[in-house]
């Protein structure tokens, strides 16, 4: 029996005695026990003191120990459950299952005999607070399919949608709302670009889940409460923008000082038993997502690329000319949407809408616009970062890891760091021929560091 089996079957058992669920720390506890964690490496990972993560645990054993009238520790926990699991159950009636005469299913056997009536699916409550206005949406059929069947086949936690600033996240992410709302009870889209701390996030949170009540201010109480509404209730929360609790000039993923309670908050939304999904997106991979997502498969993560053919509404809404051109200026432009927007604007306003005459021009063109749009990603980068991508930038083809260390003068740990930092970031092409993988820059970010860094300095 996996782990989440053992979790889901020990909230089962304590909810059918109790009435309540496990509470989120105690859920912890569990997992970790299961997992041959030290209460020490528990206590590590959720900020907390041992003595308070022994206090908690020896509750807990004392809670699943009268649910399943035997001694439970820390020590056989496990086998305990598993023994529940395989050889306590029966069943009584049609419909009832319980375990050590606790009823975890109390459905009556009886048939019902009131007439079928035409159920009614009540109105989400919808808090998109400061989401943008989509004036328009281009095709994104697969991505959205994905979206929905992690989200209500698979039951995904936790969705990190993932790609480089401009490429349409925020835009999927509100477009899937539309599709799937009905399926939630509450809907809350969050934009965190001014980096809230964790506790003004749950305050903003708790407060429409409970308008009238009184938020506290134990941010340990605070995600307890957060975790019971979204048992409770199917809800869909979007944050858009998380990159902006990491810092810049370090590696990607670090978070700011006094933001580091994030990790903890998503890995509860993972690790925990609820019934709803937190979506996140970021040009900048969380490092908890790749670490969690290799232990738990209630995590996922959609890396979103250009639009294809479907960026040509984007150059039809602009009126250019030449369609037989298009492809050609959609594949130069990575099919990003912001991109070819931006690009858009200035053929129309500097070659009267002709893309042939466009495309004659000798170098790839960045506009001041798409330029000051990469600024904002380029700046969070560290010093070795940016060697790389000169030198990436330089290249004339893709070149496999041991040129790099050739080329640049920088210690191999500290170059194979800002590598993998690189990758997490979204900035590298990668491909693998005969098991050995080279680097190299989209044509965009290749002429964007010429124009910001290479020229500059020549």
């Amino acid at each position: 029996m996996d782990i989440s089996t053992v979790l889901k079957l020990a909230d089962e058992l304590v909810f059918a005695k109790t009435g309540k669920h496990l509470e989120y720390l105690e859920e912890a506890i569990l997992q970790g026990t299961l997992y041959g964690q030290k209460y020490s490496q528990i206590a590590e990972d959720f900020h907390l003191s041992e003595g308070h993560i022994r206090d908690v645990a020896c509750k807990l054993w004392k809670k699943l120990s009268d649910v399943l009238e035997e001694n439970v520790s820390k020590a056989n926990v496990r086998y305990i459950l598993e023994k529940a699991k395989f050889y306590n159950f029966s069943t009584i009636g049609n419909d009832n299952l319980t375990i050590n005469n606790v009823n975890i299913c109390p459905q009556s056997s009886q048939p019902s005999q009131a007439t079928p009536q035409t159920e009614q699916t009540p109105k989400p409550h919808i808090d998109l607070g400061d989401a943008p206005e989509i004036f328009s949406f281009f095709d994104r059929t697969p991505q959205l399919t994905t979206l929905e069947t992690w989200i209500l086949q698979q039951h995904s936690r936790l969705i990190a949608i993932l790609g480089i600033s401009g490429i349409g996240k925020t835009t999927l992410s509100l477009q899937l709302i539309e599709q799937i709302q009905h399926n939630f009870n509450y809907i809350i889209y969050r934009s965190l670009r001014f980096s809230p701390t964790l506790e003004t996030t749950l305050t903003n949170l708790l407060q429409i889940f409970a308008p009238k009540s009184e938020t506290p201010q134990n941010i340990e109480t605070q995600l307890s409460q957060l975790i019971n509404y979204l048992r409770q209730h199917r809800c869909l929360i979007i944050l858009d923008d998380i990159h902006t609790l990491f810092s810049s000039k370090q590696l990607a993923g670090q978070y700011q000082t006094g933001y580091e309670n994030y990790h903890l908050f998503f890995q509860l939304i993972t690790q925990i038993t609820h019934q709803s999904c937190l979506i996140v997106n970021s040009w900048e991979k969380p490092r908890e997502v790749v670490q969690l997502k290799k232990e738990n498969n209630a995590i996922h993560c959609l890396l979103l690329e250009g639009l294809g053919e479907a960026a040509k509404e984007i150059i039809r809404e602009q009126e250019l000319l030449d369609e037989d051109c298009w492809q050609s200026l959609i594949d130069r432009y990575q099919g990003n949407p912001l991109w070819l927007e931006f690009t858009a604007n200035l053929i129309k306003e500097l070659f009267a809408g002709k893309v042939s005459e466009f495309l004659q021009c000798d170098t790839l063109i960045l506009s001041e616009s798409l330029q000051a749009q990469l600024d904002q990603q380029f700046q969070r980068l560290t010093s070795s970062e940016i060697a790389v991508m000169i030198q990436l930038a330089n290249e004339n083809e893709p070149v496999c890891l041991a040129h790099l260390i050739k080329k640049l003068d920088l210690p191999t740990s500290e170059l194979l760091n800002a590598m993998q930092s690189l990758g997490m970031r979204l900035l590298l092409d990668v491909k693998e021929c005969d098991r050995t993988r080279f680097f190299s820059l989209n044509p965009v970010l290749k002429q964007y560091v010429k124009n910001r860094y290479t020229e500059r300095n020549n």
